[in-house]
């Protein structure tokens, strides 16, 4: 969850019910949990800013070089109205960029989420062993992985998330996003 500043804060939930659990004596008369939890700032607004400099860059760039290129015909009136046609031009063509950017995002998500499930329930000896391979720079064979690939097996919803994350570096965007990106790019 993002604070005020844009910062996001995360605790894994794991460590946190670990936390709650089990607690050892580090110093006579205080306890700590054998996985303490801690917390870490994160900024949690690279998406906005992202949006932000494209649609300044353009929405810099374009009414400049018209300007200028319109200002040689010296009607300093037609070179103001051109200009500023320009910007609302140019900022709604940005937002509907940005919102189509958003709505490709999501559909490339949900595609690649079908065939990831479709592979985890046809093939999935492959998948297991793209587990392994995900995990082998790690130094973790496929005995050491047993236990999880067992875990995945056994809840083949997140099995797929799982591959999603750590196979494919994707991660679920939010619906909401498209407007934003949209707004957000076609009023900078």
């Amino acid at each position: 969850m993002a604070d005020k500043s844009g910062f996001v804060s995360s605790e894994h939930p794991v460590a946190s019910a670990a936390a709650a659990t089990t607690a050892i004596d580090v110093i006579p008369g205080e306890t700590a949990s054998v996985c303490d939890s801690h917390l870490e700032a994160h900024f949690g607004g690279a998406e906005i800013v992202r949006d932000m400099v494209v649609g300044l860059s353009d929405g810099l760039t374009v009414p400049f070089a018209l300007t200028a290129g319109l200002a040689s015909l010296g009607n300093s009136r037609f070179v103001v109205l051109a200009g500023m046609a320009e910007i609302v031009a140019g900022a709604i063509s940005m937002g509907l960029g940005g919102y189509l950017a958003g709505r490709s995002e999501i559909e490339h998500y949900d595609s690649e989420y079908a065939r990831e499930e479709k592979e985890v329930r046809d093939v999935p000896h492959r998948e297991e062993q793209e587990i392994c391979e995900i995990f082998e720079p790690y130094g973790l064979d496929r005995d050491a992985l047993e236990p999880l690939l067992n875990g995945l097996k056994a809840n083949p919803t997140q099995w797929v998330e799982f591959m999603m994350r750590y196979e494919l570096n994707l991660e679920k965007p939010d619906a909401s996003r498209t407007w934003i990106s949209a707004l957000t790019i076609g009023g900078s």
